[in-house]
Formats: structure tokens, sequence, C-alpha cells
């Protein structure tokens, strides 16, 4: 079960990419991984998930941040996919 502090991260973190993050980063970083810190709406590019959580927890290390995949609708997929 997520906690509540958890879901205000992901919700704040989620309108923050919808309302001023989304059009920038989908023309030029397609793909890759944003990290979103909330409380101060600092955002973390990286190639990978580990790189943009990385850079979040390097400014903010007590914070947590919500990650997002620029241009998709998760930043994980798990399963399989089928043709």
């Amino acid at each position: 079960m997520v906690s509540e502090h958890t879901r205000s991260v992901a919700d704040r973190a989620k309108a923050i990419y919808e309302e001023q993050l989304r059009l920038k980063l989908e023309e030029q970083h397609h793909g890759k991984f944003v990290a979103i810190e909330p409380e101060s709406g600092t955002f973390f590019l990286g190639e990978s998930y580990s790189e943009a959580v990385m850079a979040a927890r390097k400014d903010h290390p007590e914070r947590i941040s919500f990650v997002i995949r620029v241009g998709y609708e998760a930043a994980i997929h798990i399963g399989v996919m089928t043709n």
C-alpha cells in the first residue's frame, strides 16, 4: 500500500510535469527519465531511471522525488510485450 505522503509526492510531481515540463522536455529529451522533487519544483534528467533518482537524491537527500519517462505513460514497463 502506498502512503498518503508518497501519493501526495506523486500527484504534485505529475502536476508539475503536465503544467510546466511536458512540452519543454518532450521536444528535446524524449525517452529520458526525469525525477521531479515537488517541494522545490526542481527536476533532474537522466539517461536511466537510476541516474535521474541519484541526481535528485544528491540535491535533496531527505526528500522523495517521483520519476517519469519523458514521452511515455509509465517510467518502467513490467511484463511481456506481444506483437
